[in-house]
């Protein structure tokens, strides 16, 4: 999953929304380098993707991808997933999109002394075009999937993705309507907030 899932998967907590939010950019023994409710969230974050990659549902929708971006499939159906979710926000929380991101980018930005360069710049960039909300439109998505490409080392074709997204639109859709509430289960039964 991506960002938004995961800062909504980690609740009200802040030090395990930050550990979540953080989690890709602290590796091997760094982890010990927080406090425990951050690396709470680090280990959740890395829990959560592992049950993704495993899953099923998930492995069809990246399945359905591979032939044309490779190894980037599954950043890209991360991506399609936290649109799906933006979208229908309100069937997932009682919190607005606007308020959720609003309170979301602030707790990140209070606790910045816990993010590592990486994260911290990326929460620079997201906050300041509120990637969150732009998920729940084809244009925020666009513009996310350039701002992916050209970060790339090798030339991935991330750019062409929302024309894909389009064009399996239905079958995206119903694979995350069916996903999601496997993951909110396991997040639920897997980790005490």
């Amino acid at each position: 999953m991506n960002f938004l899932a995961h800062l909504l998967l980690a609740g009200s907590d802040k030090q395990l929304l930050v550990g979540n939010f953080i989690a890709d950019h602290v590796k091997g023994r760094k982890i010990e380098d927080y406090p425990e409710r951050i690396q709470y969230g680090i280990r959740m974050h890395r829990a959560i993707d592992s049950f993704t990659d495993q899953n099923p549902i998930v492995r069809k929708s990246i399945l359905r991808l591979r032939p044309v971006y490779s190894k980037y499939a599954g950043v890209i159906v991360d991506m399609y997933y936290d649109h799906f979710l933006a979208l229908h926000w309100e069937q997932y929380s009682k919190e607005s999109l606007l308020s959720f991101t609003t309170s979301r980018y602030s707790i990140l930005q209070q606790h910045a002394e816990y993010l590592p360069a990486r994260s911290l710049r990326t929460l620079t960039y997201m906050s300041a075009d509120n990637w969150l909300m732009a998920y729940a439109t084809m244009e925020g998505m666009q513009q996310a999937f350039n701002g992916m490409s050209r970060r790339t080392v090798f030339a991935s074709g991330m750019e062409n993705a929302v024309t894909d997204l389009v064009r399996n639109y239905p079958s995206y859709r119903e694979e995350f309507n069916e996903y999601f509430p496997e993951l909110q289960q396991f997040v639920e039964s897997s980790f005490v907030k």
